[in-house]
């Protein structure tokens, strides 16, 4: 990470409060996943799984990815974030907003409780929405990365405008089609739209960055780009016009997964042509995540023909706990300790003997975190296609992977300045 430009970082307040925020709101869904394993046995539209969803979603994996992106638009832009006290707002309104949210899906509130929560969530992407374009907007090295994150950014602002409308939807029923269906078409444009064009874009920068590698083949980047865009777009044009999810889908489906194909051979490609041949654990979690992206790639006619709930329910698994939750948990430990360093020890370094950022967390702890990752991903799975008490024993994994990681992460943020003379 020696090339990026830390003179560029935005102010700490401006970005710690996500992690800080994420990492707490992981340890409540694992633990109330665990006290509710009956919510994972039954149909996907219950208050409890609805809340614990929506947890995922947005106070884990959205309010992790807007702290992250804070940090580092202004890496892959070369420029200074346009507005830290915006990023500040969309961290307020994100909190408070996925607080009224999940305590109204819980209890099953409808009304203003929980359409309020979606206004401030709205509220929070229109802020990190306006910091991501406006920064990117002379981003011209990178042009790729600045499409995926314009589009992933768009993406978002529709996603999430979808789900007051169904939040208003329930409380005074308005909508021409089905709500579950409309449910569909809202969590896909999130899951397409937002998450993978987001990761698809900010990883096709980071994964050479880390790996010190580099492709020539950026036509890949802009077909995988291209692909997404289209095939979610026909999806839900498609969805909304019949009134349901048709067979249809399975097309749209073919061609985002064409496009995820083309983005993992970029990545592939730089893998290959990577100077740093050793792959830390960080890295293993990175490309693990990415085989339960496939697999729920290919669950994906299975749940439109089979019956019941089962397969949905390991489809969102694969993708919210597999790929979404691999990523983050391999990523954090990337930056999180090289931004509390920077804070600490930039002025210092060369003057007095410092710590590395590797120092700052526990690397065993990050080991078995990976570890119990696997192992989760392996018993809660199976679990849910078999028997109640191993879904019980996968999201035991998963509650002490979250209460790890949550230590390791408090553990950099409560970091204190340690130096020591240099040896002369």
């Amino acid at each position: 990470m020696a090339d990026i430009n830390i003179g560029k970082a935005p102010p700490n307040n401006a970005v710690l409060p996500f992690y800080a925020t994420a990492s707490v709101a992981f340890a409540v869904l694992c633990l109330l996943l665990l006290l509710n394993t009956d919510s994972l046995l039954t149909h996907y539209f219950n208050p409890h799984l609805l809340a614990i969803v929506h947890i995922t979603a947005l106070g884990w994996a959205t309010m992790i990815i807007f702290g992250a992106a804070h940090q580092l638009l202004p890496v892959i832009c070369e420029r200074d974030l346009f507005s830290p006290p915006l990023a500040t707002l969309s961290w307020y309104t994100l909190t408070a907003g996925s607080f009224l949210l999940v305590v109204s899906f819980w209890n099953l509130t409808t009304g203003w409780l929980m359409i309020s929560g979606g206004l401030l969530i709205l509220v929070s992407v229109l802020a990190y929405c306006a910091n991501a374009l406006l920064t990117s907007r002379i981003c011209s090295r990178y042009s790729v990365v600045r499409l995926f994150i314009t589009t992933s950014s768009l993406w978002l602002v529709f996603t999430v405008a979808a789900g007051v409308l169904l939040a208003i939807n329930l409380y005074r029923p308005f909508f021409s089609i089905n709500h579950l269906e409309a449910l569909k078409l809202h969590a896909h444009m999130g899951l397409a739209g937002w998450f993978l064009q987001l990761v698809a874009g900010v990883s096709s920068k980071l994964v050479p960055m880390f790996l010190l590698a580099k492709s020539a083949k950026e036509k890949l980047l802009k077909y995988a780009c291209l692909l997404q865009n289209s095939g979610l777009i026909l999806f839900l044009a498609d969805g909304y016009l019949s009134g349901k999810v048709e067979w249809r889908a399975m097309l749209y489906a073919a061609l985002v997964a064409t496009g995820v194909l083309c983005w993992l051979l970029y990545l592939y490609d730089a893998f290959r042509n990577r100077v740093r041949k050793s792959i830390d654990v960080h890295m293993k979690h990175t490309f693990v995540s990415f085989i339960f992206l496939i697999g729920a790639i290919f669950l994906i006619p299975v749940v439109f023909f089979s019956k019941g709930y089962s397969w949905t329910i390991l489809y969102g698994t694969f993708l919210f706990m597999g790929w979404l939750s691999g990523i983050i948990l391999g990523k954090t430990f990337k930056t999180l300790p090289f931004i509390v360093w920077n804070s600490h020890y930039k002025a210092l370094s060369g003057k007095v003997k410092v710590p590395l950022p590797k120092q700052l967390y526990s690397e065993p702890c990050v080991t078995w975190q990976f570890r119990l990752y696997i192992a989760g991903m392996i018993v809660l799975p199976v679990g849910l296609m078999t028997v109640k008490p191993l879904v019980q024993a996968g999201l035991g994994i998963w509650f002490l992977l979250s209460v790890l990681y949550l230590y390791n992460v408090l553990k950099v943020l409560l970091h204190k300045t340690k130096t020591s003379k240099i040896e002369q």
